[in-house]
């Protein structure tokens, strides 16, 4: 059952808000420190939350990532994503995952990456990286390091390792 959110740019009111929604949904503080390094030091993001009745229920974020030997490649990276633990399951993720793929389209990016579920993210176009010849720099399953071409072609004969913002390193 899909609960009536809406989508909007994260601003710097929700930053405290997004934080505790970090930590409600996952074990320990590492995503909600990783967000907090990636506002300060990786431009652009792309930062959305789900808001009801007020409240911050679900986040987003998309940052830059660079693949070896492209440096013209314009790519982000989805992660972290949370949602409330009171209100997973009812399609606030998916409405993340939608607008933000839009709005790194709109932004001109080509490409999205993602380290996810297999089970959750072929749902909106990604299939495995490495069958565009693209590896993660972590150590992660094949079907679980992931790519959505935003602009049909954009990894087509480029192959390489994926690297994340310098931020990820200290999760």
């Amino acid at each position: 059952m899909a609960v009536i959110t809406q989508i909007r740019d994260e601003t710097a009111a929700d930053h405290a808000a997004v934080r505790a929604l970090n930590l409600a949904a996952f074990d320990g503080a590492g995503e909600a420190d990783l967000v907090h390094r990636l506002r300060r030091r990786a431009s652009p993001l792309v930062s959305l939350v789900a808001e009801r009745r007020g409240d911050i229920v679900g986040h987003i974020l998309f940052s830059p990532v660079e693949l070896d030997g492209h440096p013209g490649l314009r790519a982000m990276g989805l992660a972290p994503m949370a949602v409330h633990p009171d209100w997973q399951r009812r399609g606030i993720g998916k409405e993340l995952v939608r607008n933000g793929i839009g709005w790194c389209a709109s932004l001109g990016f080509e490409a999205v990456f993602v380290l996810g579920h297999p089970e959750y993210y072929p749902r909106f176009g990604f299939r495995p990286a490495s069958g565009y010849g693209i590896s993660s720099e972590y150590d992660a399953p094949d079907e679980a390091f992931m790519a959505l071409e935003l602009e049909p072609g954009a990894l087509l004969d480029l192959h390489g390792m994926l690297r994340y913002h310098e931020a990820f390193n200290d999760l």
